[in-house]
């Protein structure tokens, strides 16, 4: 368990190389120890996951998180319905990446009706579907599921939030370059590059997209 707490907070410090051989070290001995449809192995798989989406493993990012959703599914408990919603939100994740974003919406959508909770899963799904309509050029919409989004993360705590650093400003922003508003854009990309840099380091994938906001604003 030490182990995957390693490899889980070198993920987190933007070392994702590293992360993923200390996830397929593990995945092994879980599958021995616990049983593959076992929460601790699921859990693994799903870390895991979020790993392969940081390298730019989209596809094979998509096929793991549908088949950890699957068999969370199956499982029962609320840590399992948890594990579901948050495989979902890898593998909506990865079809917005893959730039099929219809699919994307849809799938956000679903995971939501089945999820009427206001807690962090929610909060990443709102993220995930603000992404997929600004993706179809729905950036009107878009941004008013940033703006509900960040109703959400203000309601919650400092450590609930910190793993979602910059990321709602980054959906409204992207929304806002998309309606022309380039101008009250500038500021908020700035900040989130900061605040991401901050807590994640120069490497992590959201930092990197912060910076790339910024260099598309500032041409």
């Amino acid at each position: 368990m030490a182990l995957s707490i390693a490899a889980l907070a070198t993920g987190a410090q933007g070392r994702h190389t590293e992360a993923l051989a200390a996830y397929d070290a593990l995945l092994p001995d879980f599958g021995r120890i616990f049983g593959a449809e076992h929460l601790q192995t699921l859990k693994l798989r799903s870390d895991r996951a979020q790993t392969l989406a940081a390298l730019d493993r989209h596809a094979e990012n998509e096929a793991e998180c549908a088949a950890v959703a699957r068999a969370a599914a199956r499982g029962t408990g609320r840590e399992m319905s948890l594990l579901e919603g948050a495989a979902r939100n890898g593998q909506i994740y990865a079809l917005n990446a893959q730039g099929r974003h219809p699919e994307a919406e849809t799938l956000a959508r679903e995971a939501l009706a089945a999820h009427p909770v206001s807690d962090r899963l929610t909060l990443v799904l709102r993220l995930g579907l603000a992404r997929s309509l600004n993706g179809q050029a729905r950036h009107e919409e878009a941004l008013a599921e940033a703006e509900r989004a960040d109703e959400l993360r203000r309601s919650m705590s400092e450590e609930q939030r910190r793993p979602e650093t910059g990321a709602v400003v980054l959906a409204a922003v992207t929304a806002l370059l998309g309606l022309g508003r380039g101008t009250e854009a500038r500021p908020c990309a700035a900040a989130a590059h900061d605040a991401c840099l901050a807590a994640f380091g120069p490497d992590h994938y959201r930092t990197t997209e912060a910076r790339a906001l910024l260099d598309r604003i500032d041409g």
